[in-house]
């Protein structure tokens, strides 16, 4: 089991939370893990990074699969301009490679925000750690255990 892995899953334990994690062929893309899982895609919770512009850390923003993060209100929501977070700060302050970015057990927590479109389902599906698993939680659950505030920042793509 990868390093990434153990830690997601001992963030869930930790919590109290017994894990579903599952397996698949490849979650890299919400989509990829909506079809091997037989779900709606928007059921899948998607970790985008970006790059605070001028603290330079990581930001997250947990949002339904089928849904894009509307840039100019997640820099209203972060207080600052973002960027693209490129692979090596990602991997820096989550402990994760693009792809497997999991919405909890960061290794250095980066603030966060949770798509309010995610609580429509009682269940919803996040990358593991790895672009090979997933975990399934109620999204309330989620947003807690991540740290994430609730808010708007999505669009329909």
């Amino acid at each position: 089991m990868s390093k990434s892995l153990k830690r997601v899953r001992a963030t869930l334990e930790a919590a109290g939370v017994r894990p579903d994690i599952r397996e698949t062929a490849l979650a890299r893309t919400a989509q990829d893990a909506a079809a091997a899982l037989g779900c709606e895609v928007n059921q899948i919770a998607k970790s985008i990074v970006l790059r605070g512009e001028n603290s330079g850390t990581a930001v997250l923003f947990i949002t339904a699969g089928a849904r894009q993060v509307d840039l100019d209100r997640a820099a209203e929501l972060s207080g600052e301009p973002l960027g693209k977070a490129d692979a090596a700060l990602i991997r820096a302050q989550t402990g994760f490679a693009i792809g497997g970015v999991a919405p909890l057990g960061h290794l250095t927590p980066p603030r966060a925000w949770f798509d309010r479109s995610l609580l429509e389902f009682p269940l919803v599906w996040a990358a593991a750690g790895t672009p090979h698993h997933v975990f399934g939680l109620a999204p309330a659950k989620i947003a807690q255990l991540s740290g994430a505030q609730t808010s708007d920042f999505s669009v329909t793509s």
